[in-house]
């Protein structure tokens, strides 16, 4: 396990869970620095050690050092925690133990100010400065994954990757950098479907709230006895079941982010709670006396048009007021459609990955369909649409009819049928020869336009004498 992994507390380590770590020693009596430099190797660490601060420094420049040991009161060269504060402003990362003779509370709080993990005073016991190290070790190993995933978040999240070329969205993005950089309330809006709890993140892992919580909550998943606790928290005792004090979303997101989803679903009676506790930036748990102060960033998200739900009298106007600092409006799919080649390639790069597959892609047939149909559950249903095609496809290229059937019933041949008052097999017929004629009768190109397979072509046009000319054949009527 390589040292950005986890680490087992447990003291039955092997090396190689030990990880590949350096220690570096700081000790002015030889005897105790060859006593800590021969416990930490007994540990499997790779161990350097330096008789003085000066000598420490020079190491610490040239070496990638996990963490120092470092005696209080140094002989020469300044004290331990001069030399952690230097070396804390050369590597932040690095994690420093004190250890000394001579202990107070004052240099305790000091060693801890300074940035040290722990403050050990000699004697020492050597199974306990063993653990000290490991559990020093740990908590560098949980930082460095912290940050890995914060990182990942960030680039999961980043604006680039919401796809999108269009001017509808490009539109958006130019708004979502400008709020990202603010603290304002931001309210998202749009369809179903649009991607507003995906806006919200990027808002989010784009701002200087990035390192610490993003707590969304769906108001209208919870009933409200149930949405007013999650909020706001409670007290032991405060109805039947509360065992134990609950923190509230408001205040466990704290120094981050909170995004209410589902907004307009929100009881007119827990409206009025949430508006007071954003004004006051506190909150009263059920069942306190005293309120508890929060600072987090607010981000709404609604489908429902709430200047409609005001004038209803299902939405308090001052709320609104409250959390509309900056509207951000989604754009549906439908008004977007330049964006439906660049999502559906995206997914079906991200599903032929779970699927074992690769170079997927559609027939033009396939991608004229999709960017014929309404998407009227936006990108969530283009992405769903696109898994299960990938999934049901018999080769790599996905065809027309590896979509659902429901992408067809609005399409413009159906329109076209309509007006026309041709049967489905004369357009179809009409249709497979105008393909023909366009691409020289070159069946192969013909099958890939139709987004069909070849040997199905090859029966449509025996079945409707396309390489004669013959008029379309009809079936006889059969008798009721």
């Amino acid at each position: 396990m390589g040292s950005d992994a986890t680490m087992n507390p447990d003291a039955s380590w092997t090396a190689q869970e030990r990880g590949p770590y350096r220690l570096l020693i700081v000790e002015d009596e030889p005897l105790m620095r060859s006593i800590i430099v021969q416990l930490a190797r007994s540990e499997g660490y790779e161990v350097m050690e330096a008789p003085s601060a000066a000598v420490a420094l020079s190491i610490f420049e040239k070496e990638k050092i996990d963490l120092a040991i470092l005696d209080l009161n140094l002989t020469s060269g300044g004290s331990g925690l001069d030399l952690l504060r230097k070396m804390r402003e050369l590597d932040p990362e690095v994690m420093g133990i004190i250890v000394t003779a001579y202990a107070s509370v004052e240099s305790a709080v000091e060693a801890l100010h300074q940035g040290a993990y722990d403050y050990i005073t000699k004697p020492f016991a050597n199974d306990h400065l063993k653990k000290v190290m490991r559990n020093a070790l740990e908590g560098k190993a949980l930082f460095r994954e912290n940050r890995f995933l914060r990182q990942e978040l960030r680039e999961k999240y980043r604006f680039e990757s919401i796809i999108g070329k269009s001017d509808a969205i490009e539109s958006t993005f130019r708004v979502m950098e400008k709020v990202a950089r603010t603290d304002s309330s931001v309210l998202i809006t749009g369809e179903s479907g649009t991607g507003k709890e995906l806006v919200a993140r990027a808002i989010h892992f784009s701002s200087e709230r990035a390192n610490n919580r993003f707590l969304p909550i769906n108001c209208g998943a919870l009933p409200e006895n149930l949405l007013e606790s999650e909020l706001f928290g409670y007290k032991r005792g405060a109805f039947t079941g509360a065992g134990q004090d609950k923190v509230g979303l408001l205040k466990a997101a704290d120094k981050g982010t909170i995004l209410l989803d589902e907004i307009g679903e929100l009881p007119l009676a827990l409206q009025v709670k949430l508006l007071r506790a954003l004004q006051e930036r506190e909150a009263y748990p059920l069942g306190a006396n005293d309120p508890v102060a929060f600072d987090v960033r607010v981000l709404c998200a609604t489908n429902k048009n709430l200047e409609a739900e005001v004038k209803a009298g299902r939405f308090r106007e001052e709320l609104l007021y409250r959390i509309n600092v900056i509207n951000i409006n989604l754009p549906a799919l439908r008004e977007r459609q330049d964006d439906i080649p660049l999502l559906a390639n995206h997914f079906l790069r991200k599903y032929e990955k779970s699927l074992s597959r690769t170079a997927m892609r559609f027939s033009k047939g396939a991608m004229r369909l999709m960017l014929n149909y309404a998407w009227p559950g936006n990108v969530r249903e283009l992405e769903n649409s696109v898994e299960r095609a990938a999934i049901l496809a018999e080769t790599d290229v996905i065809h027309s009819h590896d979509l659902p059937d429901k992408l067809r019933s609005t399409s413009p041949v159906m329109a076209s049928i309509e007006n026309t008052g041709m049967t489905l097999e004369e357009l179809e017929r009409e249709h497979i020869k105008r393909v023909l004629d366009k691409v020289e009768n070159d069946k192969v190109k013909a099958a890939q336009v139709l987004g069909i397979h070849l040997s199905t072509l090859y029966r449509k046009v025996q079945r409707y004498h396309l390489d004669d000319g013959a008029p379309v054949h009809q079936e006889p009527a059969r008798s009721a």
